[in-house]
């Protein structure tokens, strides 16, 4: 009768990937201090205001990050469930009258007092943990379309309440993570095409739903027939690219960030950094992203089971999609919307959580498993 021995041995990990993970947050806090350092002096009378927050949150990130690798990342299981039942909670609990907070014509925020924090960030992990449980807990479940309907349920039900918020942007995002999870799991072409069909003629009906979306659109296909109104952001946004050049302005010397482009310390803080650092210092922060995909993945491929890989996996991919998307709309490639660049963009939400989540791929790099099979 064969019998599985399970040996764990815990390590220090790829270092590598945790170095460049906090070398970017630590950079992305220094690059929210050079964007906002005016507007925070303007609206705040303080030009730190957004730079103490940005730090406050690297901080908790960090400790955040370093405990959950302590965590042998099998325990993490049991709450593939509870994460999903949580986000949906709390991106429901957005739409309550007195609890959420609404900013330019969006309710995304949830606040208790000065405190506020942004459901939709929180999805994404939830729904990648959810996601990665799932499919481990039976693998056979990947090999029929009916298999994956529990999945496909959850993204729809988070994709549904985060559009109602409403966030084209982050929706698109978790619709992206979804797809790629399916594939990373291993569903065949043919269920993954008929799945992919639908979400993706999903995107031009929800533009259609909504009359802001299509003036987005057009500011998007020529944002020079309504440069002060629909087309203003994505003109100042290029603006700051090609002020860059090749070695851009010096740091702290942007013009933009002198409220010319609005949400230069959040969403468009990529055209700041290319406006003081130019198209070499932009090159440098996408090859350092480039480099902790590349080690997320890695670290994927090396663990010794099927829920490690997807969890590992799937919130690398989650990284790498939101980090493509916000290139893609700052440069212009596709129509302007709300989407941080993780880890570096102003936001504790999105900070905390996103480097939650490398700490959890980090501690799958650190509680590697091993399988033998013994006679």
């Amino acid at each position: 009768m064969l019998k599985r021995a399970k040996s764990e041995t815990v390590g220090k990990g790829d270092l590598l990937f945790l170095s460049a993970v906090l070398l970017l947050a630590a950079y992305g806090v220094l690059c929210v201090y050079s964007a906002s350092s005016y507007n925070a002096q303007v609206q705040y009378g303080d030009a730190t205001f957004f730079f103490r927050k940005q730090l406050v949150g690297f901080v908790i990130g960090a400790a955040a990050m370093v405990a959950i690798s302590f965590l042998n990342y099998e325990k993490l299981r049991k709450w593939g469930l509870p994460a999903l039942i949580v986000s949906l909670i709390l991106l429901a609990l957005v739409f309550v009258p007195g609890l959420g907070k609404s900013n330019y014509g969006a309710t995304r925020w949830i606040g208790f007092g000065s405190f506020t924090i942004q459901p939709s960030e929180i999805a994404k992990l939830g729904f990648v943990m959810f996601t990665a449980w799932y499919f481990a807990k039976d693998p056979a479940r990947m090999r029929s379309l009916k298999g994956c309907l529990p999945v496909l349920g959850a993204g729809l039900a988070t994709c549904l309440l985060i559009i109602l918020e409403p966030n084209m942007s982050v929706t698109m995002c978790v619709g992206a993570i979804m797809i790629g999870m399916l594939f990373l799991a291993g569903i065949s072409k043919k269920a993954l095409a008929c799945i992919c069909i639908p979400v993706l003629l999903a995107v031009p009906a929800l533009i259609l739903m909504e009359p802001y979306r299509l003036q987005r659109l057009s500011a998007f296909m020529d944002p020079w027939a309504s440069p002060k109104e629909e087309g203003y952001q994505l003109i100042q946004s290029l603006y700051g690219l090609s002020n860059g050049n090749l070695f851009g302005v010096g740091l702290f010397h942007s013009r933009q960030k002198y409220r010319f482009l609005p949400f230069a310390e959040s969403d468009f803080i990529l055209s700041v950094i290319a406006e003081e650092t130019g198209f070499f210092g932009v090159l440098a922060l996408f090859l350092l992203i480039g480099f902790i995909v590349w080690r997320g993945f890695r670290i994927a491929a090396r663990c010794g089971n099927f829920y490690g890989f997807l969890l590992a996996g799937g919130i690398t991919l989650a990284f790498a999609v939101q980090s493509a998307l916000n290139a893609l709309v700052v440069s212009g490639c596709i129509p302007p919307t709300g989407l941080p660049l993780p880890l570096v963009s102003a936001g504790n939400t999105s900070l905390i959580v996103t480097m939650t989540g490398m700490g959890i791929v980090y501690g799958v790099s650190r509680h590697t498993q091993s399988r033998n099979l013994i006679q």
